[in-house]
């Protein structure tokens, strides 16, 4: 997602308030956008153009497809997952893939405990450096098995796996080339750099 850092005082707030409330509030003020708090800092992202959504439907079909949208885990976008690396901290990724009883575990605002999401996926748009470093930083802490990075900006795919010490165990795909998604998301699921790129086949007569 693209992100631009909002600074606490730059609505003028009359009076002291949580970044939550902030945050709540610039929600209220810019209908559509995407407001998180990252690593103690409120950013806001920009509604998605059509190539942005285009590659999340590229992502969502397959995983579902694969069953992982059924009795014991659901394919959601845009769901709530609160951080541990600060009092206020939470993302919204993309596309998260998380256990079936996932309500049953609401923290607070809208977001719900790490411990139930199995990957998260972020289609990268202009501030992709919020995708490629930030959150690979924050998502490690909190814990998730999983995370996924369609990188537009650099033509590739990173799968980020294992998170110990919050870091990650990291492969990248380059186009013309398939990768599987880890069994313990609940299925294998096959995808195609290509696809999720939204990239043209070559033509063999150019």
């Amino acid at each position: 997602m693209s992100a631009a850092a909002v600074e606490r005082n730059y609505y003028h707030f009359e009076e002291e308030r949580s970044l939550l409330e902030a945050a709540e509030e610039i929600s209220e003020k810019l209908p559509g956008y995407r407001v998180e708090i990252l690593g103690g800092e409120i950013t806001v992202a920009p509604p998605a153009d059509a190539a942005h959504a285009k590659a999340l439907t590229k992502v969502m079909a397959p995983l579902i497809a694969a069953g992982l949208d059924g009795e014991e885990s659901n394919v959601l976008q845009a769901i709530g997952l609160w951080l541990p690396t600060g009092e206020e901290d939470f993302a919204i990724p993309d596309i998260s893939v998380v256990d079936a009883d996932v309500e049953d575990h609401l923290i607070k605002y809208n977001s719900y405990d790490p411990a139930v999401f199995r990957m998260v996926l972020e289609v990268t748009s202009s501030n992709y450096r919020t995708d490629l470093r930030t959150k690979v930083a924050l998502y490690a802490e909190a814990g998730i098995p999983v995370y996924v990075i369609v990188d537009r900006h650099h033509q590739r795919v990173h799968v980020l796996t294992d998170p110990r010490n919050g870091a990650y165990e990291h492969a990248v795909h380059a186009p013309g080339t398939t990768f599987t998604l880890p069994a313990s998301i609940g299925a294998e699921v096959e995808l195609s750099v290509d696809k999720l790129l939204q990239l043209k086949p070559a033509n063999p007569d150019s």
